[in-house]
């Protein structure tokens, strides 16, 4: 396996980060995953939009659109899969211990692994903390993400393989690494951005191509949704069956399929939306 690490494709199992990374130190950095099928990334302008938002929210330097698109083709070229997790990891580079950046500058990291289908619907439970709305990484993709590790876990202890967090004021905001959306009375909703929510790009295209509606909602809403589903890189549109104790019968439902067709083929048609 190849990856790229500052400038070149290296062998995996070789490469090496500094032990003083300030990614791994304090957590100080930003990612993108991306979807990649037979050796071409999906929606690269959107994720690579996003990963200079998050860094820009991080004060880090923009990251070079053309390194990062050059090294996703190094990557995929090097590592061919039908079906493969891209992902970018950018880094504040090597920095003295504690919070304070140093003078190395940015690490770039692209590396890929193979993935496989997501199964058409899928369980989820409810977790009892919360996402902060007013933080000061919200809405951005860092690599601070030991909370989505502690939450995925608790999701897997219950069979289940996504958690859902309300935010401070109990709404419904997102999953550990999806975002969700409800069917009410026929209609398709999520929470929106100001929710605490990370703006996902299979979020966002799926509000743009079904007429999804943004709308704050309270988290029992779960409760009484004809149908959910979540949304995410490798999920795409992704049925859910079973919410803590509550089943949901026959999911993926109609309006949920009808959303995965709707995805399926709008992506297979551009893949770069």
């Amino acid at each position: 396996m190849s990856i790229w690490l500052d400038g070149a494709l290296r062998d995996a199992t070789t490469a090496s980060v500094s032990v003083f990374d300030h990614g791994l130190t304090v957590g100080d950095g930003v990612f993108e995953t991306l979807k990649a099928v037979d050796g071409k990334p999906f929606a690269l302008t959107r994720h690579l939009d996003r990963l200079t938002r998050s860094a820009r929210g991080l004060g880090l330097p923009d990251p070079d659109h053309d390194e990062v698109a050059r090294a996703c083709a190094a990557v995929l070229e090097a590592n061919p899969m039908q079906l493969a997790r891209l992902r970018v990891t950018y880094t504040g580079g090597q920095a003295p211990l504690g919070s304070e950046r140093g003078e190395h500058g940015p690490t770039l990291v692209v590396a890929a692994s193979e993935a496989t289908r997501r199964p058409d619907s899928t369980a989820v439970v409810t977790v009892p903390w919360i996402r902060n709305e007013r933080g000061a990484l919200t809405g951005l993709k860092t690599t601070s993400y030991a909370e989505n590790v502690v939450a995925l876990a608790r999701a897997h202890e219950q069979g289940a393989s996504e958690a859902l967090f309300a935010n401070s004021v109990g709404q419904l905001c997102e999953g550990t690494g999806s975002n969700v959306f409800v069917v009410l009375d026929g209609e398709i909703h999520t929470p929106p951005v100001p929710s605490g929510c990370l703006a996902g790009i299979t979020r966002a295209l799926t509000v743009e191509w079904t007429g999804a509606k943004e709308t704050d909602l309270p988290l029992d809403v779960l409760e009484r949704a004809e149908e959910i589903f979540l949304t995410s890189s490798l999920r795409d549109v992704q049925g859910v069956h079973r919410v803590d104790g509550r089943e949901l019968p026959g999911a993926p439902g109609p309006v949920t399929a009808k959303a995965m067709r709707i995805f399926e083929e709008r992506s297979r048609a551009d893949l770069n939306p």
